[in-house]
């Protein structure tokens, strides 16, 4: 692992730091040198993050009053709590009842309450340095605290531009003038880590030099590429069916993972594809938007709304015929049939007539067991059938697949043997094959897709196959 930059020296500075070369072993290898009497504060965007940071500390034994690990948002939300009448913002923003309108709010007040130099002498106090992960995702309220600690504390930075994709919502601080700028460039990692311990050598080579020509807004030429790297020409004939097949691709090291990726706006091909191949399922958002939708519509009382129950399993596992189903559990319960009722039908009369969470969770787990079926959006079955056991008198089904959407942004993903998602879902994870399913449209946006482009050929150590109409991409 990188041992020739010690973040600990730098007293502000930027590592700009490509995919797979280095980067969290080096924020490892500072807080294990870290000896001083206060923590280090470690700043990134996401709980997934942390959850990815938080394990590989605990991994290499760092002891936890080394350092404080939060989330940009997280630490900014503690800060404006301890002071809510000086910060200025609304109380209301700080319970977090509308994430959409909150985190906004959080995130501007916390740069107008530091620039105030309210809490100086406090952050001085309490910290040592700050390292801030993953700088290249930073919105402008994020970049001026970040400033603000830096007047303060030593500040190291640490970011690669090229995988600059959370910018969906607004502009972010321009790498070379606003981070570089305020933070000047100390080093860049340049060895491809990932793939020298995967042991493959010329596919880590190519990635980097990929990523130079992709950064300078230049093509890449699959011709040239390793022997690792294997091309699917789309050509708009039967292309669905090369894609499905480029699914099937194995690891070639017995149990590795697959990584199938899609642009982020093509979930129902996302999930078309999961359900086609055998073995796959699904990346979900961490908003669980699918429960909290269905928690919302089904209120757990008779008679139960078999119809969206139905609607919701056949969304998220194999095998579910809605309207079959429905309308055998109308002959059955009638007494009119011929043949012997099956288990999840069965299952389907008693939530029809009862409606509660427990012959809800009883329906989905028969018709997970009925011949056939799988389940392909395993994480949105679990969360709500988590959110049906949570609930009760005081705790409504919604209430609880809101306090479930919580906890689930603070873990970590598990990753499947094969996943499919969009680059956004498996950005930070690694598998050993990464599967791009149309290297050209992830996005309308050229620089934007060639961001998503390289975040999805640096998901795969061993082997990538690259679906395209073209040889040439970016």
């Amino acid at each position: 692992m990188p041992n020739d930059i010690n973040l600990l020296d730098v007293a502000r500075g930027t590592v700009e730091a490509p995919a797979g070369c280095g980067k969290t072993e080096l924020i490892v290898s500072a807080l294990r040198r870290h000896a001083g009497p206060k923590p280090v504060l470690v700043l990134t965007h996401t709980n997934a993050g942390i959850a990815a940071l938080r394990h590989r500390l605990s991994r290499h034994l760092v002891p936890k009053d080394r350092y404080r690990l939060s989330t940009i948002d997280g630490w900014a939300l503690r800060i404006l709590k301890t002071f809510p009448a000086q910060s200025g913002i609304a109380p209301a923003h700080l319970d977090l009842e509308n994430a959409g309108e909150d985190y906004p709010a959080i995130k501007a007040a916390i740069a107008r309450f530091l620039t105030g130099r309210h809490v100086d002498d406090i952050l001085f106090a309490s910290y040592s340095r700050v390292i801030v992960d993953e700088y290249q995702d930073c919105d402008p309220d994020q970049h001026v605290v970040v400033c603000h600690l830096a007047t303060v504390l030593p500040t190291v930075v640490l970011g690669d531009p090229m995988q600059e994709i959370f910018n969906w919502r607004g502009r972010h601080p321009d790498w070379d003038a606003d981070v570089v700028g305020n933070f000047p460039l100390v080093a860049e990692l340049t060895r491809p880590w990932r793939w020298e311990n995967a042991g493959a050598h010329e596919l880590g080579a190519w990635l980097l030099a990929a990523r130079r020509t992709l950064k300078a807004g230049s093509r890449i030429d699959l011709r040239m590429a390793p022997p690792d790297v294997s091309w699917i020409r789309l050509d708009g004939v039967s292309d669905h069916e090369k894609q499905r097949l480029a699914c099937l691709t194995r690891s070639p090291r017995a149990g590795g993972e697959v990584l199938i990726m899609t642009g982020g706006t093509q979930k129902e091909l996302q999930r078309k594809l999961a359900k086609q191949t055998p073995g796959a399922v699904t990346v979900e958002a961490v908003d669980l938007t699918d429960v909290t939708d269905f928690a919302g519509e089904v209120g757990l009382v008779a008679p139960g709304n078999l119809e969206a129950a139905l609607d919701f399993a056949f969304a998220v596992m194999t095998g579910v015929d809605r309207e079959g189903i429905a309308a055998r559990a109308t002959t059955i319960a009638a007494g009119r049939h011929r043949a012997p009722p099956e288990a999840h039908e069965l299952a389907a009369i008693r939530f029809r007539e009862i409606g509660d969470a427990a012959s809800l969770i009883a329906l989905f787990r028969a018709l997970e067991a009925a011949q056939g079926a799988r389940t392909f959006r395993p994480e949105i079955l679990r969360a709500c059938i988590k959110a049906l056991q949570s609930s009760g008198p005081d705790v409504s089904f919604l209430e609880a697949a809101k306090r479930i959407r919580e906890q689930q942004r603070v873990l970590g993903r598990r990753l499947p043997t094969r996943a499919v998602g969009s680059p956004l879902l498996l950005k930070g994870l690694e598998g050993d094959v990464a599967v791009i399913l149309d290297a050209s449209d992830f996005d309308r946006d050229p620089a934007k897709n060639r961001k998503n482009l390289y975040v999805s050929l640096t998901r795969g150590s061993r082997k990538l196959v690259v679906c395209s109409p073209s040889h040439l991409l970016g």
